[in-house]
């Protein structure tokens, strides 16, 4: 029962943590019908960035004070969600009439240009200070800016404030984004727009406006996964290592198995992602958690290829 809980708990902190970089993925492919794959970038840069501003407001040692934590992330939502901005008005926006290869192709240099910059070494005023920003190729430490203090004991398994915080958060954003989806006036012209952009803009829809809100919003959520993400596993890899891109990856899964463009799925398939990897890791073997990821996507794409919660596109010849 203790070994059960523990991963149940795991799950669902994990879990959310994907779902929250899902829904950038599928918020765009929702609207502009691409995978936008510098996404899993973003998210990578959210926990570096929350490393940065921690650092360069002292937070880094000793007890930070309460309002560490609330600055420290809404900053770094505020820089990644400029940063999406930037890309989609930069890099997308003037493919937007484009062909899709070209725009996977500039996904994917997008992506390389914010792995390859994080690799640069400090310089100047910023190394004499020691700060990390670029980020450099060693590893760092993430400060413990949100409590680690165990609220309660169940059955031999310590539920610990980070994890509740983590798990509370999260699900605070994914609520927060469903309420502005689907009961917001700016909601409903991202739905029109996703659905028909050229009627939408007869209509008198600012389509380039709620295409960048739409980027701007992923890279938020992408972001706070990344602070909370990195205060549940402190360590912090180089920009480039393949462990944030194995995670983007994976968050990339949960947006299909749950039905990409959908973000109800998004969440759903996040959670079931995982779940599936967690007890996986647990019941059969930790060297295969990967494995059962895929797999799943695998099984997916054979019974449903639209999702779980996804509709199949019926197209009119």
């Amino acid at each position: 029962m203790t070994r059960l809980l523990q991963t149940l708990m795991d799950g669902v902190a994990v879990g959310s943590l994907y779902a929250l970089i899902a829904l950038g993925y599928t918020m765009v492919y929702g609207i502009l019908k691409f995978i936008n794959f510098a996404h899993g970038d973003v998210f990578m840069l959210g926990a570096w960035v929350s490393f940065t501003l921690a650092a360069t407001l002292g937070f880094a040692g000793g007890a930070p004070p309460w309002f560490a934590a609330p600055l420290v992330l809404l900053g770094s939502m505020a820089l990644c969600g400029l940063l999406g901005f930037t890309v989609e008005r930069l890099a997308y926006r003037p493919l937007r009439n484009a062909p899709r290869i070209n725009v996977l192709i500039t996904a994917i240099g997008v992506s390389l240009f914010i792995e390859n910059t994080g690799q640069l070494e400090p310089i100047g005023w910023l190394a004499e200070r020691g700060l990390a920003f670029p980020f450099g190729t060693r590893p760092q430490r993430m400060p413990a800016l949100l409590p680690d203090a165990t609220l309660f004991e169940v059955v031999g398994v310590q539920v610990k404030l980070v994890d509740v915080l983590v798990i509370g958060i999260a699900f605070a954003l994914m609520g927060l984004l469903q309420w502005l989806v689907f009961g917001t006036k700016l909601g409903r012209a991202m739905r029109a727009v996703s659905h028909d952009p050229k009627t939408a803009a007869l209509m008198g829809i600012d389509v380039d406006r709620v295409i960048s809100f739409t980027f701007v919003v992923g890279s938020v959520l992408a972001a706070a996964a990344g602070f909370l993400a990195a205060e549940k596993y402190p360590s912090l890899n180089q920009p480039a290592h393949s462990t944030w891109i194995l995670l983007g990856l994976k968050a990339f899964v949960a947006a299909v198995v749950g039905g990409i463009g959908n973000v109800r799925g998004a969440m759903a398939g996040g959670l079931l992602i995982g779940m599936v990897e967690l007890f996986g890791a647990a019941y059969l073997s930790p060297q295969l958690r990967d494995v059962y990821v895929f797999s799943l996507l695998i099984v997916v794409l054979l019974v449903k290829p639209e999702g779980l919660l996804g509709k199949a596109t019926v197209e009119k010849v």
